[in-house]
């Protein structure tokens, strides 16, 4: 891999990592340009191990070995100052490395889902620390497929994969359609879709696991407004959480990890 020194904020080359705190810039830029940014070593290592290739890869000197170590052949390794980081990116890269990544093509629907037993829904999440908080749940509590809405917000955002540790590169996820295609696409697979939200004939989450549903989508819905209708009218057992002290609800991430420990209980 060729290894470049960059002096200047205005080079070209320098174009993919150009004002990566720009949520909207970057949520048209990368999926529309085939690319997504790995920060940090630890990162790009689960992207190299899950098979996705660097474009090129942004490094400051101290961390050139590291980059060295890590990358094969493809693409080029910018090396640049701390300054010139900052001034390029729009923020301190204490990280030291990014990483300019081909984003694969998605999987279908029910490649993703074929022989998952537990499968994560995230609905209209718009909230990139969330999506990555979702994920390492996924990856660390058994879920075997995470499937994203149209509206979700991109898990191979930054701050989503950095959230994440590298695990969105390590469980096998894709987007939904609509749910009016959505739904008997997960239920042809076989799939129980319980939905977790508030509602009068909800089932605690407790004796939905007892009930023993072999294959399980758990629905989550958005920041605020909670699952959507459509979704709702969906799935075929809303599920709560118990709670106590007077609160009503988790924080979205939050109450992944805890409907997946429970229902992965039986499954580890």
């Amino acid at each position: 891999m060729p290894v470049i020194p960059l002096d200047t904020v205005d080079d070209p080359r320098l174009t993919d990592y150009r004002d990566l705190t720009d949520v909207s810039l970057r949520r048209l830029s990368e999926p529309a340009g085939g690319l997504y940014i790995a920060e940090s070593s630890k990162v790009l290592a689960r992207a190299l191990s899950a098979g996705h290739r660097p474009r090129s890869v942004l490094v400051q000197e101290k961390f050139l070995a590291d980059a060295l170590s890590l990358v094969g052949d493809d693409g080029e390794i910018y090396v640049v100052s701390a300054e010139i980081a900052e001034q390029v990116t729009g923020y301190t890269v204490h990280r030291g490395i990014l990483a300019s990544m081909h984003r694969p093509a998605l999987a279908s629907v029910e490649e993703v889902v074929r022989d998952a037993r537990l499968v994560v829904v995230l609905e209209d999440i718009v909230d990139h620390t969330n999506i990555g908080a979702a994920f390492r749940s996924a990856a660390a509590l058994g879920a075997d497929a995470v499937l994203v809405t149209p509206r979700c917000a991109d898990p191979l955002y930054r701050r989503s994969v950095r959230v994440s540790m590298g695990t969105v590169f390590q469980v096998p996820w894709t987007r939904l359609p609509e749910w009016s295609e959505a739904t008997p696409l997960l239920h042809d697979a076989g799939l129980h879709l319980a939905a977790l939200a508030l509602s009068d004939d909800a089932v605690t989450l407790d004796d939905f696991s007892a009930a023993g549903h072999e294959r399980v989508a758990l629905l989550l819905g958005a920041e605020g407004d909670g699952l959507s209708r459509r979704a709702l009218e969906a799935a075929d057992t809303v599920v709560t959480i118990p709670m106590a002290g007077g609160v009503d609800s988790l924080n979205v991430a939050a109450a992944s990890a805890v409907a997946l420990w429970e229902l992965g209980r039986g499954r580890r």
